[in-house]
This record gives C-alpha cells, structure tokens and sequence, in this order.
C-alpha cells in the first residue's frame, strides 16, 4: 500500500506526481492544483535511496480500504496519503486578525487568524501536535483560528471560561518528542529512532509512564558517570557530527580508516583517564572499620554504602538521606516491619529485617481488586519493558490489572467499584470507568501559592 518507510527522504517519483495531480484536479478542481508540481528541498544527510513515504497508488484511498485493514493500519496510512495529497496543493491563506469585543465595561480580545482560502487544509491539518483531517482546530494564540466575524456585529456569549496560567516545567519526552529532537539535532536515522528509544527502556535507564519517559535512578547515574568522563563523546555535536562524517565515508569524501582513527584515539586518551573507583561512584565518607573510603552501590534493596576495600573488609550502612521509610504494612515471611526503599526501578516494599529476611513487593496503591472474592490490593508494577501498570497483588491467583492508575471511586453509571485516571489535550485530567468507559470531570483544585503569569 506504501512505498519503502524507513527512509526520511522527500523525493517523489514524477509517475505519482502525475497520478496524485490528476486526482486534486478531479476531486478538488483545477484551482487547488500549483502551476508546477512541489518540489521540496532535500535536507543535508537525508538517506536518499529511497522515494519519499506515500502511498503506492493515490486512487486507493482510505475510504476504500476501511474493510481490509485493522484500525491501527487505517489510521497509519490515513496519515501518509492524506499528507502526501496535501503536499501536492496549494497552500493556505490565512489573515492575522485581532477581534476586540466589548461587554459592557470590559474588553475582550481574542487574536488568531481567519482562513480565506483552506487549500491543502481540506485534506490535512496539524493541530498542536496532533493530525486532523478536515477539520480547523482551537490551537492557541496566533494558531488559534477564529470565526469570520464583521465590524459592529452584535454576538451572543456562548461560554465564559476563565483560565489561570502558572509556570510549568518542561514536558517530559514522548516518542514523538523524542524523535522530533534527534531530527533537529541531525542524530540517528529514521531505520534507528526506534531502537534508541527501545535499548533505553530495556536497560532500565527511562521507564514509561502515561505515555512519557522518565528517568530511573540507574539512568541518572549512567548519565552522570559518562559525562563526567567522556565528555567529548557523549554530547550532542559528537553524534551529529559522527553522523556527517559516516555520511562523508559512504559517499566516498572520507577514509573510514582515518575517521575510525580520528575516534578512537580520542575515546582511548578518555578512557585511559577512569579512575577505577570513581565507576563505582567514590563517597567521602570513611569506612569506619578500616578507614578506607566508602563507595556507592546497588544492590537488591536499593542504593547504600559499601567498603572499597572489599572483599577484605565487608562492611555496609545506608546512605545518609536515603534512610528506609516506615509503613504499617508487615513481613508475610518473617513478622517484621515492611519498609519503603528506592531501587534502581523504583520504590518498593522490603523487610526491615534484610539481609536475614529478603522479602520484597511492590507498594499497594489503596484500592482494592475488584474482582469478587479476591480481597486483593491493587499495586503498581512494571512490564518488562518499563511500562507502569496496576495489577492484583494476588497474581498469579487474579490476574485483574490496568494501565492507568486506579481510584477508590464508584461508577455512577455501572456500579464499577473503581475509576483510573486518564488524560487527553481535549478534556486535560478525567476520570474513567475500565467497565463501561463512563467519564467524570475530576474535581478542580484549590490554587494556592504565587507563580501566576
């Protein structure tokens, strides 16, 4: 249905061209098609083997082929022919405007823009990060698109909505953002983006969590560690230029001996400068038993504190700040006190007996499996893969779990005993029911504090 995807190239074989000029024309009219098919620009390093990502034959719309494929595959190529029809009309006209609108004593104004002409927009548009097809979008600011509206018109209130901005800490990574960055930063290849973002997961340096990367604690170290020392090669105008210069031996304007050699005689020099204790994280605290200095490490139940001079002296204490936290949960095992540690995945539950008593479970999240007769607590686990989900502490007894995080809260509509949390950029935070997908608004905090813009 598509030609070859893993390519970022932008070069159409003139053969579509042709194809998908002649169905603009048919479909949409001859106004809508440029003089001159669109060329766009070859960015520098793009692989060019291949055309462009489009669909094999434009006259096999999606419309078409709604009984043939699965839901996921539909929407996937919805997405290139839609795009690939877009790229080949005529672009939108739009007007800055700005509505000043009086009531009563105050003064409102609203500015965005006012399309006069939709061109490629009647096949695609992008709103705030997300693909719309035929629609316009509320967007924001200068890409919110306004009503057409004359000078003295009288217009009646629909909805007064009051808004409160406060600073806000940059968004962690998704996917998308993720890739969008190593795009503009000229590092990897569409054939890599993927495996970047798999190999971090499956080394425990991020997890996903409501679809976004968060570092671990053993990621934060890894990341600390090598820049530290190698600075000069893990940077981000290393990778790009590693890049142009592999790019450079494939097209013959460079030896890969000298570029190889160019490399490695950095890394080595780099390498050569580890100090063997400072890999394992070096402390100024002094070993109380020997005087030799302590050094960090993890272990089953977390970071903590360990003799350098292992396996001569094997002494070990808890690093400072990072004492265990105590619950009111107890030891199945043993009888004791559960407490709350941090390891390199995350907090979980650990006896406060270790090493004599190593038992381990992740922390209950206050509500209860659903499932009758169960009279299991729900807790927050992890897929292989890094993935937050929320199974029955009872597995492999009851294997009820969900993806979003579970509330103690009944549903109106079908009695569920529990809702999740989800969000989405339409509705922001709601409540959900996993049984009959109901929804509830959840209730809007009280704002406290300054920070307001």
């Amino acid at each position: 249905l598509i030609t070859y995807m893993r390519t970022d190239s932008t070069r159409v074989a003139q053969e579509a061209l042709d194809d998908v000029r002649a169905y603009i024309g048919r479909v949409f009219g001859a106004d809508e098609l440029p003089e001159k098919p669109v060329q766009h620009r070859k960015r520098e390093g793009a692989q060019d083997a291949h055309e462009a990502i489009r669909p094999t034959s434009v006259d096999r719309t999606p419309e078409s082929l709604k009984n043939e494929l699965t839901r996921d595959q539909l929407r996937l190529y919805e997405v290139v022919w839609h795009r690939f029809v877009a790229s080949q009309m005529k672009p939108a006209v739009y007007d800055q405007t700005t509505i000043d609108i009086a009531g009563g004593p105050y003064l409102f104004r609203a500015t965005g823009s006012v399309i006069r002409k939709k061109g490629f927009l009647q096949v695609f548009e992008e709103t705030n990060g997300k693909s719309e097809k035929n629609g316009e979008g509320n967007g924001s600011g200068k890409d919110r698109i306004l009503p057409d509206v004359a000078e003295k018109e009288k217009l009646a209130l629909g909805e007064l909505d009051p808004e409160q901005h406060f600073t806000q800490a940059p968004a962690r990574y998704t996917e998308a953002t993720l890739v969008k960055e190593l795009e503009a930063n000229g590092i990897g290849r569409p054939s890599t983006y993927a495996t970047i973002a798999a190999t971090l997961i499956d080394r425990k340096y991020i997890s996903r969590q409501k679809q976004r990367f968060q570092p671990t604690d053993l990621g934060r170290d890894v990341l600390k560690f090598l820049l530290v020392n190698f600075e000069n090669v893990f940077n981000v105008g290393f990778t790009a230029q590693m890049e142009e210069e592999l790019d450079k031996v494939e097209d013959g304007k460079d030896a890969w001996k000298d570029v190889v050699r160019t490399f490695y005689d950095r890394f080595k020099h780099d390498l050569d400068q580890v100090d063997t204790q400072n890999a394992k994280s070096e402390t100024e605290v002094v070993c109380d038993k020997c005087g030799k200095p302590m050094v960090a490490r993890w272990g089953r139940n977390g970071r903590f504190l360990a003799c350098s001079g292992y396996p001569e002296c094997r002494n070990t204490r808890p690093i400072e700040g990072e004492e265990p936290e105590p619950t009111n949960e107890t030891c199945e095992k043993c009888g004791g006190p559960m407490v709350i540690r941090s390891g390199r995945f995350g907090r979980f539950l650990a006896c406060s007996n270790y090493p004599e008593c190593k038992n381990t479970r992740s922390i209950p999240v206050g509500v209860s499996c659903p499932k009758e007769g169960c009279g299991g607590q729900l807790t927050e686990k992890r897929t292989r893969n890094g993935r937050v989900f929320y199974g029955c502490a009872n597995y492999p007894k009851c294997t009820f779990a969900v993806w979003n995080r579970p509330v103690a809260e009944k549903c109106e509509a079908c009695g569920f005993p529990l809702l999740v949390e989800k969000s989405s950029k339409a509705r922001g935070d709601f409540l959900e029911c996993p049984e009959c997908k109901a929804k509830k608004e959840l209730a809007a905090e009280p704002s406290s504090g300054s920070g307001e813009e």
